[in-house]
């Protein structure tokens, strides 16, 4: 396994965790020019640890690549129920300003709920995004997007579950208008992400990206597990997302 390095990145009070590496060159991201692997990680219990050998994956391809907790999450400092989704997006930006070189090409790869985050981030970055991998995204409606998550019973829960509620969802046409490398990885079973869900966001990538659909018949909505155990299925996730970056 690459060797990662350990992080803090402090923010609005807070300090968040993460881990990061570099291609053995000195982290020039050789062949694939410079790109930036930033990963992701979900809602719930959700966290960085779950993704190193993921990221690791990608320091070994000559990538950049780091990843982190969010606040309230792992090993950073916060409360949970005090995140939203545009904290999320502001973090991650955060993150990638303080660790990612000024103009290094991105590649985004975003677990459940960070489905959210890297379509937010597509629409900040705009063409210096080079690719995204989505694993079990969910969307959400523009009205959800600043509202604190709470403890589970809250406005937020309210307006996510409100049936159709993601159909008019900014994120994706963000992603309709993303003209680099995706990939979206469907489990066989999910019991999160509705499949009209999956299928907008399908669509949605199938109009400018080079899209892919990777289905892992025997996985289920916790992704980052299943690819920290399997590590056939993450070779195959990694060298699609890479396929024709840089």
């Amino acid at each position: 396994m690459s060797e990662l390095l350990p992080f803090v990145y402090d923010v609005d009070g807070e300090r968040l965790s993460g881990v990061y590496g570099a291609a053995r060159n000195g982290g020039s991201g050789g062949e694939l020019g410079g790109a930036a692997v930033v990963l992701l990680h979900g809602a719930g219990n959700g966290s960085k640890e779950r993704l190193v050998p993921l990221l690791a994956e990608f320091v070994s391809r000559g990538c950049q690549g780091l990843a982190f907790d969010f606040s309230g999450h792992g090993e950073s400092t916060g409360e949970l129920r005090e995140l939203s989704l545009r904290r999320r997006f502001e973090q991650a930006v955060g993150v990638i300003g303080a660790r990612v070189p000024v103009g290094s090409p991105l590649v985004l790869v975003g677990f459940s709920m960070s489905g959210q985050t890297v379509a937010d981030l597509v629409g900040h970055y705009g063409e210096r995004v080079a690719g995204v991998g989505l694993c079990a995204p969910a969307v959400y409606g523009a009205e959800a997007w600043d509202v604190p998550f709470g403890e589970g019973t809250g406005r937020f829960s309210e307006l996510i579950r409100t049936p159709d509620s993601w159909r008019g969802a900014p994120a994706l046409g963000a992603l309709r208008a993303f003209a680099g490398r995706a990939v979206l990885v469907v489990p066989g079973t999910d019991h999160v992400i509705p499949g009209e869900v999956t299928e907008a966001v399908a669509e949605a990538l199938a109009v400018r990206a080079r899209f892919t659909r990777l289905e892992l018949a025997d996985a289920d909505h916790f992704l980052g597990l299943w690819l920290r155990e399997h590590p056939e299925d993450r070779r195959e996730f990694v060298d699609a997302v890479l396929k024709g970056v840089g």
